[in-house]
């Protein structure tokens, strides 16, 4: 048998697994729940749970624990043993329905954003059928929701299954106005693109910096970057070949479809992308991903670093999320088919998703809001912070035709001429490419680009989810009060296109024109967290969630509170690690080199009253000179630090004076420490250069 097929889902309670071990009434309950949604009783949910603890110790497993998505951005777990103790002082191993379906683990130390007081600390995991268990080590790992105790979402998994719902109601209204009777579910799929940074161990562990942040908050740049784009597409070094191999094969065994790796544009990038998954497991697994990039990278001597922005001056790290709707027999509510003018329910759901995207723009922004995804929005390797879409050429010809009420001219695909006479004549596909799109129809599904490599891809997929049904629940209630329902459907159509299409854009987004032209059209550009976030507890936005159940208004004002204290704390442990940088180890290495070049002239001069000292007696001047500035600019951040204890301001005011102020205050500071590192003897230099990082490993 193939290795990799062999291999594959060997440590996933997977449906295999459950058709081999259940028993043939339970296994069909099940389905009915991971696929419908239907109730899961306790007596099925207790042979479940003896099968699944049977499988896992087979496999190694001594513990269990409810995996769960706090608001951290990152997973969280409570390992319990299998043993329970007998009468007569041995052990059996159990695992029931209840601990299956329900764990209770402390909500106090978790983000609440105010829906908890830190005594209240009881909160709930629940078992999310929907997600296959697995074995992580020696751990059953189950797929849990988590909650408080008063029933509130304290993870993203509780919302992201709720958007699941709301999409799957309205989808399925408006297909059966079309006449279909057959699908019994509509759940949207996606496919992340992971990007990331290697780095070599012992270097990463010599930069402060990266160990407490993640990013280099100094650092001049080298010789040579990425201006060759030598490294994109390039071959895989060998280690890194080797770190992809054994990542592969622990992602393979978890069921995880890892399918296309290679090199990023920036030195030391790379990027893994899978097959697609429904929404909520495509979201398991990129968390699974991304923890397992870490801990196998450390195996082989490397650091996977998956910051949005871990060195200034090169491409930053995004997570491409490809998002599409499918029916339960398989078919793509957003694949046009080969005539799509003719295709009215796939009209409809394409100005679903162009409605959604125009009237939920602020909410899509704020789904890839972070501090570390601010460095990398608007710059040169990421779609700017305006949100827009790209259709291609062909559907917005389409699209304007029916807005005109004109007849689309069919014509024949233009064939591209390749040049080269072994290879075959092929269809132009009828969408091209848009890089600096940051919500792009590429063929058969939407390409949202703007998400940061270390997101949760379940935020941007709850508010695509949320704002899709809305459009939908919109087109349901008018067509279903429809005396002509043809009639009604084109006007429909006609006018969401009219209504929506300054959404669409075709063109560079990396144009400043662009910029001009989209405030004309009305679109938002809001370029920091700070500025998107108030966005969130917007009327209309409290509305959108709180009708289809996803939110309620409490849960929509902790998460704001929870982004903005975040966005803060991660700026304050920045400034804080500057200075420990610059005062502990910048500063006296300079001054020491300063020490050089005067003993040097003093020595020369002894030696030779004539000597020619000009390079040192230079050198000490600019050196001296900067690093009286560089002294100053640290007392300037730590001003700014100090002032805003004496600062009476709520959250968000908080966040904007770290902005302004302490964001300033660092980029200063930044900017005449690296014009040091530029010119200084590199043995004073305490710390691996970006030279060093970006091409260190070999």
């Amino acid at each position: 048998m193939n290795t990799i097929t062999s291999l594959f889902g060997t440590n996933v309670f997977s449906d295999s697994v459950m058709r081999e071990r259940l028993p043939k009434e339970t296994y069909k309950q099940l389905q009915r729940t991971m696929k419908e949604g239907k109730h899961l009783d306790n007596a099925v949910a207790n042979v479940v749970a003896n099968a699944m603890k049977d499988w896992a110790i087979e496999k190694g497993a001594t513990h269990f624990t409810h995996w769960f998505q706090p608001m951290t951005g990152i997973t969280a777990e409570k390992h319990d043993s299998f043993i329970t103790p007998t009468d007569d002082g041995r052990v059996i191993l159990e695992f029931s329905g209840k601990e299956l379906i329900q764990g209770e683990p402390d909500a106090s130390s978790f983000p609440s954003g105010g829906l908890r007081a830190t005594f209240e600390a009881r909160g709930y995991t629940a078992w999310d059928p929907t997600s296959y268990a697995f074995i992580k080590g020696t751990t059953l790992c189950i797929p849990t929701a988590f909650c408080s105790y008063g029933g509130e979402a304290l993870d993203k998994k509780t919302p992201l299954l709720r958007s699941m719902e709301a999409i799957n109601r309205q989808a399925l209204r408006v297909l059966r106005l079309f006449g279909d009777t057959a699908t019994t579910a509509v759940k949207t799929t996606v496919g992340p693109e992971q990007e990331y940074f290697l780095v070599e161990k012992e270097m990463f562990d010599k930069r402060p910096d990266l160990i407490y942040t993640g990013r280099t908050l100094f650092g001049a740049k080298p010789p040579k970057g990425q201006e060759l784009d030598d490294h994109y597409f390039g071959t895989i070094k060998t280690r890194v070949a080797e770190f992809m191999e054994d990542l592969n094969q622990e992602l393979w065994k978890l069921g995880v479809l890892a399918k296309t790796e290679h090199n990023e544009v920036a030195p030391a990038q790379h990027e893994l992308a899978p097959i697609f998954s429904t929404t909520n497991i495509a979201t398991d697994h990129n968390q699974l991903t991304m923890e397992l990039m870490q801990r196998i990278a450390k195996k082989h001597g490397l650091v996977c670093l998956l910051h949005e922005k871990p060195f200034a001056g090169v491409n930053g790290s995004g997570k491409h999320n490809n998002w599409s709707i499918s029916t339960s027999s398989g078919k793509n509510l957003l694949d046009p088919g080969d005539t799509p003018h003719e295709n009215a329910q796939f009209l409809l759901f394409l100005c679903a998703v162009i409605q959604a995207v125009d009237d939920y723009q602020d909410l899509l922004r704020i789904s890839v809001a972070s501090a570390g995804n601010d460095h990398r929005l608007g710059a040169n390797e990421a779609p700017p912070a305006i949100v827009s879409m790209f259709l291609g050429s062909e559907l917005t010809a389409i699209l304007d035709s029916i807005e005109k009420d004109e007849e689309y001219g069919t014509k024949e695909k233009e064939l591209w001429k390749v040049g080269v006479h072994i290879l075959p004549r092929f269809p132009k596909d009828s969408t091209d490419r848009n890089r600096t799109s940051p919500f792009a129809f590429t063929g058969n599904k939407f390409e949202f680009r703007m998400l940061g490599s270390s997101d949760s891809i379940s935020g941007a997929n709850i508010v695509l989810n949320t704002a899709v049904a809305e459009s939908l629940r919109q087109y349901a209630d008018m067509l279903e009060q429809a005396s002509d329902f043809n009639e009604t459907l084109h006007t429909l159509i006609r006018e969401t296109i009219r209504r929506h299409k300054r959404i669409i854009f075709n063109g560079n987004g990396y144009d400043e024109q662009w910029v001009a032209e989209a405030e004309r059209r009305g679109l938002l550009n809001l370029k920091t967290t700070p500025d998107c976030l108030p966005y969130f507890i917007k009327p209309k936005n409290i509305k959108l969630f709180a009708e289809h159940k996803v939110f309620t208004e409490a849960e929509i004002h902790a998460r704001y509170e929870i982004l903005l204290e975040n966005y803060s704390k991660i700026l304050n442990i920045e400034a804080l690690t500057m200075l420990d940088m610059a005062n502990k180890d910048l500063l006296p290495s300079y001054s020491a080199y300063t020490k050089q070049l005067g003993e040097t002239i003093a020595a020369k001069r002894a030696a030779l009253a004539d000597a020619d000292c000009s390079y040192e007696e230079e050198r000490l001047r600019q050196i001296s000179g900067l690093c009286g500035r560089m002294f100053r600019k640290t007392k300037a951040l730590e001003e700014s630090l100090l002032n805003l204890m004496h600062q009476d301001v709520d959250e968000l005011g908080k966040a904007q004076y770290y902005r302004t102020q302490v964001f300033g205050a660092m980029n200063e500071l930044r900017i005449v420490a690296d014009e040091i590192e530029g010119v200084i003897d590199r043995k004073f230099y305490p710390y691996p250069n970006y030279g060093d990082l970006l091409f260190g490993v070999r």
